[in-house]
């Protein structure tokens, strides 16, 4: 069995030397095998292949409890299958609501490029479906961002309907 250093299994898995320290404090992974001499961390393959599982977790958004819930029911096996499967398919569908959210801003850049493309070119039709085509992409965005819980925005949530109403007609007004 190859034992690792912390910096050659940091490289390995992707993940920070501090982030491998923290899921090490706070129970996700080991207690990691010192070395007599240094006392310094070396990781195994069990260690390796426990870490790369929780970048894959880390990569998709799964939180520190639902990550130590998955490595529990990884011992379990086959008994712990309907939990394993929930946990993924949650975050499954939350991955697949950020990327309609992106598709929707997607779309919105694209529109507005096709604006300024338009008034570029002095192609007064091209110029006035575009500018009609921003408001609808304008709110498949924003309410697209409202599905996900995008904390990007800037609008407070009490003032949304208002907001967006009035951000979307001035977005349209002025390109």
């Amino acid at each position: 069995m190859a034992t690792l250093t912390i910096q050659e299994a940091s490289r390995q898995c992707g993940m920070s030397e501090p982030t491998l320290r923290y899921y090490e404090e706070v129970g996700l992974i080991g207690p990691i095998t010192r070395d007599e001499r240094s006392g310094h961390r070396r990781y195994g393959d069990d260690d390796v292949n426990t870490l790369e599982v929780l970048a894959c977790l880390r990569a998709v958004g799964v939180g520190i409890e639902e990550m130590r819930t998955y490595l529990a029911n990884r011992s379990r096996g086959r008994a712990a299958y309907a939990e394993q499967r929930d946990i993924l398919l949650r975050h499954a569908e939350r991955v697949e609501e950020e990327i309609a959210a992106q598709q929707a801003r997607l779309g919105y850049l694209r529109i507005k490029a096709a604006l300024w493309d338009a008034r570029h070119r002095d192609d007064a039709k091209a110029e006035a479906d575009a500018a009609g085509r921003v408001p609808g992409a304008a709110k498949r965005m924003i309410h697209a961002d409202a599905a996900t819980g995008a904390a990007r925005r800037m609008i407070h949530p009490d003032a949304m309907p208002g907001a967006a109403k009035r951000m979307i007609h001035a977005d349209a007004a002025n390109g």
